[in-house]
């Protein structure tokens, strides 16, 4: 049995978030680039030509790349021979979240969803635990931005609705509110398991470098068609008109019941913010 102090979680946490939040990832920033190449409209290439500008001033300055520094969501991978002393896993990641959204003079937008009064200082964070086998601790973190995540959406489709119908759907809602997650998108889809399974398989696919093509064949033309149709869409970067509406599908599933078909979509704009450490 290892042993890890919280204050080592707590520190990890936040340095990830001052990272993610200030330097976007070379995936992104490739990613961007090939689309800068190959986008056909004008207002499109300036817009990503802008987007490539800002992610490089972000790094230089170490300032945060967009205004929105997002609702903080943690994946944590917790090895089952593993000890945690000190405070408890969840406190450790909400203090980290807490001083780095201080330091780093990031917006503070979490509030109580009723009487929308701001906690003040962007906590509590979301974390998902999961429990794997050995000793170390993996936390991934993912500062959320809220203009993308209302354009996500989970839907139950009906079995005899099949593979088309999933596509369906995720086009369907990027036709109807892309335009308003900050385009370029990263799609994170979900399929199978529950409600709440598909949702948590659609956010964690975000943590993926941009364009990473799945591991299944048929996961990975699934998201070869999804980017293709989206694209062929034509609301282009920041909803200006082009052929750059989405950068990657990163598509994950899961069995499910023979009685159901759930699919989410977890939307993100084109700061696809995403670290990890292992400790």
């Amino acid at each position: 049995m290892r042993t890890i102090h919280s204050d080592e979680i707590k520190n990890a946490i936040h340095n990830l978030f001052l990272d993610a939040c200030s330097n976007l990832g070379d995936d992104v920033k490739t990613s961007l680039e090939n689309a800068l190449e190959i986008e056909t409209s004008q207002y499109g290439k300036n817009i990503l030509s802008q987007l490539i500008e800002n992610l490089e001033l972000a790094r230089e300055k170490q300032r945060p790349c967009c205004q929105d520094t997002g609702m903080a969501i943690v994946f944590a991978d917790i090895g089952q021979d593993i000890h945690i002393q000190g405070d408890s896993l969840f406190s450790a990641i909400n203090d980290g979240v807490k001083s780095a959204y201080k330091e780093g003079f990031m917006r503070n937008s979490v509030l109580d969803p009723l009487s929308r009064i701001n906690t003040g200082n962007n906590t509590p964070p979301v974390v998902h635990y999961d429990i794997v086998p050995g000793d170390t601790i993996a936390l991934h973190v993912a500062p959320k931005g809220f203009g993308s995540e209302n354009s996500s959406a989970l839907a139950m489709l009906k079995p005899s609705d099949g593979i088309l119908g999933v596509e369906n759907f995720i086009i369907d809602r990027i036709k109807n509110f892309g335009a308003f997650a900050c385009p370029p998108l990263v799609l994170g889809v979900g399929i199978g398991g529950t409600m709440e399974k598909a949702a948590l398989l659609s956010k964690r696919q975000l943590l993926r470098n941009v364009g990473q093509k799945s591991d299944d064949p048929e996961l990975a033309e699934l998201e070869t068609r999804l980017k293709n149709k989206a694209n062929n869409l034509g609301i282009g970067p920041m909803g200006l008109g082009g052929n750059t509406t989405v950068l990657a599908v990163h598509a994950d599933k899961y069995p499910t019941h023979l009685a159901g078909l759930p699919v989410a979509l977890s939307v993100q704009c084109h700061a696809c913010r995403h670290k990890s450490i292992v400790l």
